[in-house]
């Protein structure tokens, strides 16, 4: 029996409809379909992954702690919450198979393997073979094909995908060091500054931007110029400006024009677009990065787009014939003359060979409507279909063509000047956005006539950085896939999350109170420097290459790690002092005296954003154990804890404070319902009454259904989920 080990049940899904059901025969093999839900794994805390002779030491939140010795560390994984009943299923299934397929995404920075052996490792799963299914996308023909063609994969540190998706996974564990360093440094009460490596690179460029345009000053400057009747304006290189009006000679007079030349030029399609460009291009309408991610993956699973985490920037021609049929309906759907599209053959500038998943692009599945796109799939699905539409099918115009004037002035031959005459539209009548084509075009040529002018001129002021200027310097800097950029600048603009470093209102982008702290302290650092993302996934393809090893290559965090230290140290000075926070050695925190254990004690009187009321207090006083909840987590989700006072010590002084004992009791709604997991949102909500839809459960008779489901009294009187499938 062969198993295969999809990444999430949408892509299981569409295995089993390739292959004929979630369980069959296929090319005359049997086989088993299961799913996980993405990562089921994490790494352990810090402390755990030392000797237990250690674990204090990495648990605490102290520069003397730092830097972490990588050599000792375990690499202990622990399941995610809610977890459970997923890894039951994939372990039963497994165990019965003698061979299992990885057919989770195949993402170019090998997510896709680590999701898979981490499974298979935690679990001791040791079947007698492991293969690898390659797939462009999920459409029956490819899953078809790359089962029929997996590959044997020897074993797991064998599976060089994984080992570089592995080393990058330990590195920006690793960087949490970084968070505390600066956490620590600025001392900020209740504020957590998260300086990883895209993260600090975001915050950098946007800062230094920011920074540009606080010290512009649009100082004129004076300068002498002609212009003809036609608009043009000719201007000589070797032209003196002056900072006066007053100042500039009047010593020209009206000259005749001389055309020096007249060319054709052309110009090709726009390149393929990805999803950071994609991003940005709908940032202008309000449409926030994280919901782009959450749509355009609910629309590449029902195979209307393409995958979304490529890093390819041009098709196969297989994918480009793949595509071909279709291109007159998804013309018609977006309002695209399919007459423009006469370039029906391959452009060596857009397909290539050697590609993976090829660009974004659209899918195989034509929407029969544009209108029913954001009810099935989400906010902005009607605009990023007819963008990326729009976008490939510029690919199948012709070139844009022109006529390029050259000129000069008869009497002043330094002057020069130039015009774009369109002759043929070509691309630009199916897609032409103005703010990325830097190329202007003139409805008349150059005059005849050219008269002087006095200038008036300043410098052009600094961009007000906005998420298009943002995607297009993380690219130029390769920092991360498009898909990559986009899910990390998601992360730092959320309000979801605590201390979001950006704030962002259609498209426009500024920094957050804790963005300008974090920026306040990256000058000088390693994490701060936009080459240390660039060296890192320099390093995962030289491991990928086998020119280098993780281990070695993982040394090197310590050095940055102490010269960080330093640096941030000094830099959160001045941090400190321009948003005014006092040293943790001498700030105020509101206490409450009581008496504890016969003794009067005090104690600060709020622990994890929660402030315990005058009751809590005494019950606290009195020796109970009390539950606090409503607390947030840094990913927003919230929880509640148990905990009493305690005899507590902080670099060697004792003290008398709230310790947390464990996590309050949980809801009635269980962990997991018909093999769906339920998150802490979702439990919190049905606790509350309300309804939550799901997706990919599975029934005892194997069948995958989705059904609204609520959290109450059943008919025979007990508690549990009730499902509604009307």
């Amino acid at each position: 029996m062969i198993g295969i080990l999809a990444e999430k049940p949408s892509q299981a899904r569409n295995f089993a409809k390739a292959l004929g059901g979630m369980t069959g025969t296929y090319n005359g093999e049997s086989y088993v379909i299961v799913s996980a839900r993405g990562h089921l794994y994490e790494f352990s805390d810090p402390s755990k992954q030392v000797p237990a002779s250690l674990a204090k030491i990495y648990s605490s939140w102290t520069l003397d702690a730092l830097p972490w010795d990588e050599s000792i560390f375990a690499w202990k994984r622990e399941k995610k919450k809610d977890t459970a009943g997923t890894l039951k299923t994939i372990r039963d299934t497994f165990s019965k198979c003698s061979e299992v397929v990885i057919g989770t995404d195949d993402d170019p920075t090998g997510e896709g393997e680590l999701i898979a052996w981490e499974i298979l490792s935690e679990l001791a799963l040791r079947p007698a073979k492991v293969s690898r299914m390659y797939f462009t996308d999920e459409s029956e023909k490819e899953v078809r094909k790359a089962f029929t063609n997996r590959k044997h994969i020897p074993s797991m540190t064998a599976d060089m995908d994984y080992v570089k998706a592995l080393y990058r996974t330990q590195w920006d564990f690793m960087s949490m060091q970084f968070t505390r360093i600066a956490t620590l440094s600025v001392g900020a009460n209740n504020v957590i500054l998260r300086q990883g490596r895209l993260k600090s690179a975001i915050v950098k460029l946007v800062g230094d931007q920011l920074e540009l345009i606080k010290a512009y000053k649009p100082v004129p400057f004076y300068t002498n110029k002609f212009k003809d009747e036609n608009g043009h304006i000719y201007v000589s290189a070797d032209e003196p400006s002056y900072d006066s009006k007053d100042k500039v000679p009047i010593i020209y007079k009206t000259s005749a024009v001389t055309i020096d030349s007249k060319s054709t030029a052309k110009t090709a399609p726009p390149k393929l677009i990805d999803l950071a460009s994609l991003s940005a291009k709908l940032s202008s309408k309000g449409i926030k990065a994280d919901t782009v991610l959450k749509t355009y993956q609910k629309m590449y699973e029902a195979q209307v787009v393409s995958y979304p985490r490529t890093e390819d920037k041009f098709i196969t021609p297989e994918q480009f014939n793949d595509l071909l049929p279709h291109v007159d309906k998804i013309a018609r759907l977006v309002g695209v003359d399919t007459n423009l599209l006469s370039h029906r053959s391959p452009r060596a500038t857009h397909v290539k060979t050697g590609c993976a998943h090829g660009a974004n692009r659209p899918g195989p599945k034509v929407p029969s409507s544009l209108d029913s796109l954001d009810g099935l799939y989400g906010a902005g699905a009607k605009d990023i279909y007819i963008i990326l539409a729009k976008n490939y099918l510029s690919m199948l115009a012709e070139d844009y063509v022109y006529e390029r004037q050259l000129g000069y002035l008869e009497k002043y031959p330094a002057f020069k000047g130039s015009a774009n005459i369109p002759m043929s539209q070509g691309w630009r009548a199916v897609q032409h956005d103005a703010e990325d084509d830097d190329m202007s075009s003139d409805t008349n040529g150059l005059g005849t006539i050219a008269n002087p002018f006095i200038s008036e001129d300043v410098p052009p002021k600094p961009q007000v950085p906005s998420v298009r200027w943002l995607m297009k310097q993380l690219e130029k800097y390769d920092v991360g896939t498009g898909a990559t950029r986009t899910s990390t600048y998601a992360d730092v603009t959320s309000a979801k999350v605590k201390c979001p470093l950006l704030s962002e209102k259609r498209g426009k982008i500024d920094m957050t109170e804790y963005g300008q702290m974090s920026y306040g302290i990256l000058p000088g650092t390693h994490i701060g420097d936009l080459k240390m993302t660039e060296k890192v996934m320099s390093d995962m393809r030289l491991i990928s290459e086998g020119k280098a090893t993780p281990s070695d290559l993982l040394k090197e965090i310590r050095q940055f790690v102490k010269d960080d230290m330093s640096v941030m140290q000094a830099n959160a000075l001045k941090v400190r002092k321009e948003f005014g926070i006092m040293s943790k050695d001498f700030e105020k925190k509101e206490k409450y005296q009581g008496v504890w254990k016969g003794d009067t004690v005090s104690f600060t009187r709020t622990w994890g954003g929660h402030r315990f009321t005058d009751e809590e207090c005494a019950a606290l006083c009195r020796g109970e154990e009390i539950e606090v909840h409503g607390l947030k987590s840094a990913k927003g989700t919230t929880y509640g804890i148990t905990g009493k006072l305690a005899q507590l010590s902080y670099n060697g002084n004792s003290y008398v404070g709230f310790e947390r004992t464990g996590f309050a009791s949980k809801t009635g709604v269980p962990d997991s319902w018909c093999g769906h997991d339920f998150t802490d949102e979702e439990k919190e909500t049905l606790e509350n009454g309300g309804t939550v839809m799901l997706d990919g459960c599975l029934s005892k008779k194997g069948n995958i259904f989705s059904c609204e489901v609520s959290y109450g009294t059943r008919e025979d009187g007990s508690k549990g989920i009730i499902p509604n499938f009307g």
